[in-house]
């Protein structure tokens, strides 16, 4: 038997020897069962509650490929405590013939994953709401619930019993200087934007010692988020305004504005670094350039052109090939690097009109990308390769189809062997073997999918066919939201370099959406079935150009 072990902890304050604590407890119970051990898997201070993590992604991805046939760990909640992962990674498992074994539990069946993942679920759930007790008891005493807020610093102390205190919190006389600063040149009219450049070029370090940004000033007034709106600088301590919850399919933190009712206030007045008169000066205006309800509404006026800007057609998809920053509206028609005008952290101020980018990209996509004969037989090896494949699968599950039918028929003699007299003890080792291996044949039948279509031989023709229609239903206003989102799915990057007195362009797209574009399929089945496809998710890309090296075609 092959054995895989893992082990994890969860948080900073536990010591690094508890991995190898826990693997070298399951190496002595692999000695004893006689087992190979094989690899061992690890995650070091990180959370349970999500199986978004390097050691067991690596784990699962193994196991699916049957490097192992057992997996080791310390006990079930070492894998997950969240209900939904801990049975979904049961049930990947199962499907790959890997056991689960724990020291704990011993051998993992259904009746584990119910009971163990409801009491890691409530565990969760319980240390949750014990933590924010605690939070909140130590808010009320006037201390901090959370992180460590620019123009303060933490007070070390000992308490009497020799603890060390915690959340305690005063000004740090530099960064509140800043602070103050801040709201003086805001209401003395200067931008957030400005601001940020001014700091930055400076060399005053901003919160956690990165760079200054415009929404670092701003923030979000209903949030309380950013310099401009904690009101701890005028000596209100509120807690519990936002709440997070994780979001399933990604495993990120998700903020949601909690009701006002819910907050908890704390006067603490030796915090104040804001006088009541600038800050009142600020909020009023602030509240002068929100936009009401009425002008929200106002889609075809003048404000939501100053303020909100629509989406472009690539909006989030341009960098800035000096930085690596986004390039953003910076008026109704320009675009220009981001971290050069909010921070003055990057010297790129070449703009670009947003109608020549689109255009220059269509055009890209419609002739550059399919100028090079390597890609056309780039394609063709690889609709070959992949039909060869697909048809060795279809192969594969008839074979298994003719197999079990074999394995009936075999079943059904051996039955009428015994009806016609035949000792049922001279075959029931056969029988018992025939019955294992149609119950195997039958699971993998049931969870076997047919593959997909064969690709098109002539794949490079018919996506530069599709992309010239793609461009065609870009201008008509009937279709144009539907060709942009199939076009976004096309380019994964578009850099605009400063190159002489105009700017170069180098275009990145996603082979996979490209070859299941040319294939006019949703799922054409490409991900995972060769090596031109990264493995655990990622995609492989393709830059325009001869050779697949990027080439930068000038505005």
């Amino acid at each position: 038997m092959k054995v895989a072990l893992y082990a994890r902890y969860s948080s900073d304050n536990q010591r690094d020897a508890s991995i190898e604590d826990q693997l070298r407890l399951c190496r002595s119970y692999a000695e004893r069962q006689g087992w190979r051990i094989v690899d061992s898997y690890s995650d070091r201070a990180i959370s349970g509650s999500s199986l978004l993590r390097p050691g067991v992604q690596d784990l699962i991805a193994d196991g699916l490929k049957r490097r192992f046939d057992v997996i080791l760990t310390e006990s079930l909640d070492r894998l997950s405590r969240d209900q939904e992962d801990i049975a979904g990674f049961y049930k990947r498992m199962c499907f790959a013939g890997v056991a689960i074994v724990t020291l704990s539990e011993g051998e993992v069946s259904e009746l584990h994953i119910g009971l163990k993942g409801t009491m890691g679920a409530l565990y969760l759930k319980d240390l949750a709401d014990k933590t924010r007790r605690g939070l909140r008891g130590r808010v009320e005493e006037g201390k901090s619930g959370g992180g460590l807020c620019y123009g303060y610093e933490v007070v070390k102390q000992t308490a009497a019993n020799g603890e060390a205190t915690r959340g305690d919190r005063r000004i740090n006389a530099a960064e509140a200087a800043v602070v103050r600063r801040i709201f003086s040149a805001y209401l003395g009219g200067a931008s957030s934007r400005r601001i940020a450049w001014e700091l930055n070029d400076e060399g005053v370090p901003g919160p956690q010692g990165s760079a200054w940004g415009a929404s670092t000033i701003h923030g979000n007034p209903k949030r309380g988020t950013g310099i401009l709106n904690n009101e701890l600088y005028i000596g209100r301590l509120i807690w519990n305004r936002l709440r997070y919850v994780k979001d399933p399919d990604t495993g990120k933190r998700v903020s949601r504005l909690n009701p006002e009712s819910e907050w908890v206030i704390q006067e603490v007045p030796e915090l104040r670094i804001v006088d009541q008169d600038l800050w009142d000066a600020v909020k009023a205006r602030q509240k002068a350039f929100a936009l009401t309800p009425e002008e929200t509404e106002e889609v075809d006026g003048n404000i939501l052109t100053d303020r909100r800007r629509p989406k472009h057609l690539f909006a989030g998809l341009v960098k800035c090939g000096c930085c690596g920053g986004g390039y953003s509206m910076i008026s109704k028609d320009l675009l220009g690097c981001s971290a050069a005008r909010n921070k003055g952290t990057c010297g790129n101020l070449r703009n670009i009109r947003r109608d020549s980018l689109e255009a220059s990209v269509l055009n890209g996509l419609r002739a550059h990308l399919m100028e090079p004969a390597l890609f056309k037989e780039f394609c063709e090896e690889f609709t070959r390769e992949m039909n060869r494949l697909r048809m060795e699968q279809s192969s594969e599950i008839a074979g298994r189809r003719k197999e079990l039918e074999r394995v009936q028929r075999e079943l059904d003699r051996a039955v009428q062997a015994i009806l016609d007299g035949v000792p049922g003890s001279q075959l029931k080792d056969k029988i018992g073997k025939l019955e294992a291996r149609k119950a195997e044949l039958t699971g993998m039948l049931a969870s076997a999918t047919e593959p997909p279509p064969l690709l098109h031989p002539n794949m490079a023709e018919v996506y530069r066919q599709r992309i010239a229609a793609l461009h065609e239903r870009l201008q008509s206003e009937e279709t144009k939201a539907e060709a942009a989102n199939i076009l976004r799915g096309l380019v994964n990057q578009i850099t605009l370099q400063p190159d002489g007195n105009g700017l170069a362009i180098v275009l990145r797209g996603d082979l996979a959406a490209m070859l299941s574009f040319a294939a006019n399929t949703k799922k054409p089945g490409l991900r995972g079935e060769t090596g031109l496809v990264c493995d655990r998710g990622s995609q492989a890309s393709l830059v325009a150009g001869a050779g697949f090296e990027p080439a930068a075609f000038r505005l």
